[in-house]
């Protein structure tokens, strides 16, 4: 899966990942056991992190019942069934989380945008320093198709991912397209996508990225919490900010 050239970075890195976990959700729209090709893409970051020792889950939404809406556990709301609670608990556990999703008609996926919708809805809780539930992790995501829309898609699920609370480290999105146009996916045989220099470059600086972010916020014990405490605030501090003047 990895070229020479990854496989070497694997081998020379002198840090050690072993202690983190990631996540990778595929937002495809076909359910297992159908080829993906954006699980074809997100291999390469994924070899790249089992090389190195990272635990790593794949989680494909098309095989679960989601239920629609921004509440936790929408089966508290009227759905008959939800399995976004138990995936919920997969990625809260994990310090990296990747979004992978094909294009269509220009952006992400209906299941990406399901899953995002998701996420926020648990964003509201608090982990242990009264900090939103995603402080400390980090995020990034991998797009594929064969029509334009890789940076619009990107561009649409990083800004979710920080503003829910993931740290985005430098140049955190790789993707392939190919030519613009009906033509091969990044797993046909024609397609070069699996040799194309571009593609495998930045999904390399993306998982080292991912990995160095990931290690610095653990290390550091997450994001410092002063001044960002959902649970602070609401109990009345508001940190270096003055108390308004009332005449």
């Amino acid at each position: 899966m990895l070229n020479e050239l990854q496989e070497k970075l694997c081998a020379e890195n002198p840090a050690d990942f072993s202690d983190l976990s990631a996540v990778f959700i595929n937002c495809t729209l076909k359910p297992s056991p159908e080829v993906s090709h954006t699980d074809g893409l997100l291999a390469v970051p994924r070899a790249i992190m089992e090389k190195n020792s990272v635990s790593v889950e794949v989680i494909r939404p098309a095989d679960h019942k989601l239920a629609f809406g921004v509440y936790p556990d929408m089966t508290e709301h009227g759905s008959p069934v939800d399995d976004w609670p138990a995936l919920f608990e997969k990625v809260q556990a994990a310090e990296i989380l990747v979004l992978g999703t094909p294009i269509w008609l220009g952006e992400k996926s209906s299941i990406c945008t399901q899953v995002i919708e998701r996420l926020y809805g648990m964003s509201g809780q608090l982990n242990n320093a009264g900090q939103y539930a995603y402080y400390g992790k980090v995020g990034g995501c991998i797009v594929t198709g064969n029509e334009d829309g890789i940076k619009h898609c990107a561009m649409s699920i990083l800004y979710a991912l920080q503003h829910l609370g993931y740290t985005v480290p430098p140049q955190a999105d790789a993707g392939w397209i190919g030519e613009a146009g009906p033509g091969p996916s990044y797993l046909d045989t024609d397609s070069g996508g699996l040799t194309n220099d571009f593609t495998q470059r930045n999904a390399t600086f993306m998982t080292w990225n991912l990995l160095h972010m990931a290690r610095m916020v653990k290390d550091a014990g997450g994001i410092p919490a002063h001044g960002n405490q959902r649970s602070e605030w609401d109990a009345g501090c508001r940190f270096d900010h003055p108390n308004p003047e009332y005449r």
